[in-house]
């Protein structure tokens, strides 16, 4: 397989002109960027505010739409990029996260004959050499990359214990593609970064190079095939999920053959129903496995939407679950930090039981406020939303008057906007995994209430966190305890050297500080002689030329002194 063979599997066409592309999403950008400062930033500084907020709405609505149509169109990045923003209702108006929620891989599969090219060129053989057989449509066609069901050889079934197979190549291009959709957000990120608006609340070339980061490891499938071991080996004893067998013989850093564990859709809660499985009962047990990766494992999958997970029946009257979670690509996964993942655990704990105060300083340890943020005012408002809508599931929420969740809303966002936020390294991903959870677990059942699934993992977490404090103080006690035991012994030493005169005191990084004062102090005054020497040299020089010229070359001397090196031992 070389580099010839390689290029001619790219070129192909519909990779498109990437240079046209890279135009075009800055232009998309561009255009964007001068309506937003139009309306939000220059009107109502002419007093015509009012002019803005009433078409904020409509515009916003109008943007999404847009930004759909050019996902579809251009598809690479683009639509991660949409899917991304339909995660952020946090900070995004309901008005473009409804509008892109259901933007999906929207795609055209690519012709066969071009995925054949490039999986031959990958593996080094033809296909019928490598496969007893290959479906020519794709069970699955994305924006990086699709799916062919395929049946391994005799012999390479027996020695995997596999048979059926799902074949997932690149779509042909898709690095020229990436590398192109990635300097366009470059560049929009630093336009963003010189916008105080967007500025004061988020790193946007540090999102961008962490979006770059996450998107790369996408298109490697290696690094894919190592994320789902990794998986794997965290719930390898965990009997409620499963993840398909990798077939390393047939995998490239373009081509991924993985074991075909293509089951009921998550979401699909007919066909549940029609196996006998709850959709009521599903929505917890995905919640507490999301809950493991994030706040146990530290490893988690970043992408659980419905068309990456499968709930697959387990036969048998003995089985320790009669179902189970199947995960499937593993190319955006995310890992959560020690020192994240114990604030994320506060967090947890502080919100499971409606402590605000507990909850903003576990946001702010686990870095997404800047340290001198003065959280009083998010305290308040963290309590009362608390006290307002606290363990209300989605349904109930519904039922809420909506005046009520306006009013909340224009107080709770004038003090988010007030506070300096900051995405601390591989956030987004926690966000994005968060909010596809809760998602699904609405879709499974309408009146899912999360603090049902937040409280008793939470109580679980606050009994390892005091089991944790107790271990740490024992050690310190025992540590403590020795300390005492050696110390009359230690003292009865150190009197005996008194006594004799042979106990000597030295503290070298004193002498150390000392010696390097001393230097300074010297260098100090050879540059303020030499500097005198010479400025008086220059002065007296005019009216006598002899006596000028020695207090010049006098000068010399200190300022030999100053360089000399050994003066620096």
């Amino acid at each position: 397989m070389g580099p010839a063979r390689r290029g001619r599997a790219d070129a192909v066409p519909g990779a498109g002109d990437t240079r046209a592309r890279y135009r075009r999403i800055l232009r998309f950008a561009a255009w964007h960027l001068a309506v937003i400062w139009w309306f939000e930033l220059l009107l109502p500084r002419l007093g015509l505010g009012r002019v803005a907020e009433r078409s904020r709405a409509r515009r916003m609505r109008r943007f999404a739409q847009r930004f759909h149509v050019l996902a579809v169109e251009l598809g690479g990045l683009m639509i991660k990029v949409g899917q991304f923003m339909s995660s952020r209702l946090d900070v995004l108006p309901p008005e473009i996260t409804a509008e892109l929620e259901g933007l999906q891989d929207e795609v055209p599969p690519v012709p066969f004959p071009a995925i054949r090219a490039l999986a031959e060129a990958e593996l080094g053989a033809p296909l019928e050499a490598l496969f007893a057989s290959v479906e020519e449509t794709p069970v699955a066609a994305a924006s990086l990359g699709q799916a062919h069901r395929a049946q391994l050889l005799p012999g390479d079934a027996a020695d995997t214990g596999l048979q059926s197979v799902v074949l997932k190549v690149q779509r042909p291009g898709i690095s020229a593609i990436v590398d192109a959709d990635l300097a366009a957000l470059r560049k929009v990120g630093g336009w963003l970064s010189h916008v105080r608006l967007v500025s004061d609340r988020a790193d946007m070339p540090a999102l961008v190079k962490e979006f770059a980061q996450t998107s790369l490891e996408e298109i490697d499938y290696l690094n894919e095939a190592a994320y789902l071991e990794r998986f794997a080996v965290d719930f390898a004893d965990d009997g409620r999920v499963e993840v398909p067998g990798i077939v390393w013989e047939r995998t490239t850093r373009r081509v991924l053959t993985l074991e075909d564990v293509t089951a009921i859709k998550i979401t699909d809660v007919d066909a549940l129903r029609a196996a006998g499985i709850d959709p009521v009962k599903v929505a917890p047990v995905f919640a507490a496995v999301m809950f493991d990766q994030l706040f146990t494992n530290g490893f988690f999958h970043a992408d659980p939407h419905p068309g990456n997970m499968f709930i697959t029946p387990v036969p048998g009257p003995d089985a320790e679950h009669p179902w189970q979670l199947t995960f499937i690509d593993f190319g955006m996964m995310g890992a959560v930090p020690p020192q994240t993942r114990s604030g994320l655990r506060k967090l947890l704990i502080a919100a499971a039981a409606r402590d605000g105060k507990g909850l903003v300083a576990a946001i702010a340890e686990v870095g997404v406020l800047v340290p001198s943020a003065d959280t009083a005012g998010l305290e308040r408002a963290m309590t009362g939303l608390f006290a307002r809508f606290g363990g209300m599931g989605f349904a109930e929420l519904r039922e809420v008057d909506q005046r009520e969740f306006r009013d909340f809303g224009v107080e709770f966002g004038e003090t988010v906007r007030s506070l300096p936020f900051q995405l601390p390294e591989n956030f987004l991903l926690v966000i994005r995994a968060m909010s596809l959870t809760s998602g699904v677990c609405s879709s499974l059942d309408p009146r899912f209430n999360l603090w049902d699934s937040v409280e008793p993992y939470a109580a679980r977490l606050l009994r390892e966190e005091r089991g944790n404090i107790a271990r740490d103080a024992a050690a310190q006690a025992l540590d403590a305890a020795g300390t005492a035991l050696r110390l009359p012994k230690r003292l009865d030493g150190l009197l005996t050297r008194i006594d004799d005169g042979s106990l000597a005191v030295s503290n070298p990084r004193l002498e150390r500080q000392l010696a390097r004062l001393t230097r300074v102090a010297q260098g100090v005054a050879s540059a303020v002689v030499f500097g005198a020497l010479l400025i008086a040299g220059s002065v007296v020089r005019a009216g006598d030329t002899v006596l000028g010229s020695v207090l010049m070359v006098a000068s010399a001397v200190p300022l030999l002194y100053l360089l000399w090196p050994g003066r620096r031992r």
